[in-house]
Formats: C-alpha cells, sequence, structure tokens
C-alpha cells in the first residue's frame, strides 16, 4: 500500500497542474478561469482528498459507486463543501444513490439513464449536472452515444427536469503526438457548438486528462480530469 500523500506534495501536484492549464490557456488565447479542474479520486484513499482539499481543489470524480458514497461521508464535514462528480459506466441499479449523491454526471449515454436520474433525484436538492457521453473516436470497445446520434439524445434529455444538460464527455483514444491529441476534441467541440445551433446551451467541454490536457485546452476544455498528475500513478 502506497503512503497517504502529504499536504505539501498535494499542494506541489495541484500548483503543476494548475500552471499547465494556465500555461495552454493563454497559449490558446484564452481566460484560464473559465477551465475547471475535477479531481479523478477513484481508487485513492480519503487522506489524499482531504490534502487536495486542504490545498484548494474542490471538485472530485469518482467511478465506482459504493467507494465514492464512502468518501462522501467520511468527507462530509469538508468546508467549503467538496463538487461529487460520477464519472463511471452507469448500471440502471445505481441511479438512485447517483441521483441522490452527486452534483455531476459525465457519463450518460442512453435515455433511460438520464430519465431514471431525473425520476430519482431528490425534489430539494438543485438539478443534477448532466454531460453526455460522445463515443469520439467511434471505437466498438467504448461506451458512449455515436456522435451521429448525440442530436436526438441531446434533445430527449433536455426535456427531463430535475436535470440539467450542460455539455458534452469524452474519452478518445490515447495518442502520444499532441496534433493527434487535439482531433478528436476539435471534434467534440465542433460537435457541442452543431448542438448550441440546434437550440442548446451547452457551456461544458468535459475532455482532456493528465496526458493531454494542454491539447483538450487548445480545443475548447472547460473541464479538466486530472488523476496520475495530482494522486501518482494509480497502486
Amino acid at each position: 500500500m502506497k503512503p497517504e500523500m502529504p499536504s505539501s506534495l498535494a499542494s506541489q501536484r495541484l500548483t503543476s497542474v494548475r500552471r499547465r492549464i494556465r500555461d495552454a490557456a493563454r497559449q490558446a488565447g484564452r481566460d484560464p478561469e473559465a477551465i475547471r479542474l475535477l479531481a479523478v479520486s477513484k481508487t485513492k484513499p480519503m487522506a489524499d482528498i482531504q490534502s487536495l482539499a486542504e490545498a484548494g481543489q474542490q471538485d472530485f470524480g469518482e467511478n465506482y459507486l459504493q467507494e465514492a458514497l464512502d468518501k462522501m461521508e467520511g468527507l462530509a464535514e469538508t468546508e467549503p463543501p467538496l463538487c461529487w462528480h460520477f464519472i463511471g459506466p452507469i448500471q440502471s441499479n445505481k441511479t438512485r444513490p447517483i441521483a441522490t449523491h452527486f452534483d455531476w454526471v459525465h457519463s450518460v449515454d442512453r435515455f433511460k439513464i438520464a430519465r431514471r436520474l431525473s425520476e430519482q433525484r431528490p425534489d430539494h436538492l438543485p438539478p443534477l449536472a448532466l454531460c453526455l457521453q460522445v463515443n469520439i473516436s467511434e471505437e466498438s470497445q467504448k461506451a458512449g452515444v455515436a456522435p451521429d446520434q448525440a442530436a436526438e439524445l441531446a434533445d430527449a434529455v433536455a426535456e427531463l427536469p430535475k436535470v440539467q444538460l450542460r455539455g458534452l464527455m469524452c474519452l478518445p483514444a490515447p495518442e502520444e503526438e499532441e496534433r493527434a491529441q487535439r482531433q478528436p476534441f476539435r471534434k467534440l467541440a465542433a460537435l457541442m457548438a452543431d448542438l448550441n445551433a440546434g437550440g442548446h446551451s451547452l457551456d461544458t467541454l468535459s475532455m482532456g486528462m493528465s496526458a493531454d490536457l494542454e491539447a483538450a485546452v487548445l480545443e475548447g476544455s472547460t473541464l479538466i480530469r486530472v488523476g496520475t498528475a495530482l494522486f501518482g500513478s494509480r497502486d
């Protein structure tokens, strides 16, 4: 088992990632403040999340429901309150706790899931923010709605109460070279522009991770999902 991340290292890593985002934003002529950093904390201990929170990180992304619920309970007293994002595959029998406990869901690729999240979102909570996961590289083994079917899904999801369609998310095939990294991000940004031209008001492009965040920022990402660069390599 790896030792817990000391607060000094958490602060150092957070500063480094924010600097990378800032530098890429400036290269693109964008406002760095318009880009949100999501710390992907799946499989990481609560103490590491606490260290990052104390360094100023507020948004955390989880893939595994029970693990996430345990962390939420253990970190419930954190101030300011943490913002929790569900970013993993969603099974129908898991939608109620996701709708009850999370602030964002990035991995919606079927109307059935969006409808269940809407029906099960408690009335006293604000609308659940949703991103549609788009299989932008059109890989047969990847989850996500096909790009040519995204408009139909977006139109249906936008009509649901108690959820708010905020944007699109993708997990493209990994590439080493920046030009190749940028191509799927450019496609996702163009798809969001097309949806907005068709009457939507989407404001979130959830794209880019530790290895390709610069390419994502250059193509318009507004939400970067970073695990390794913040928490270290996975166990």
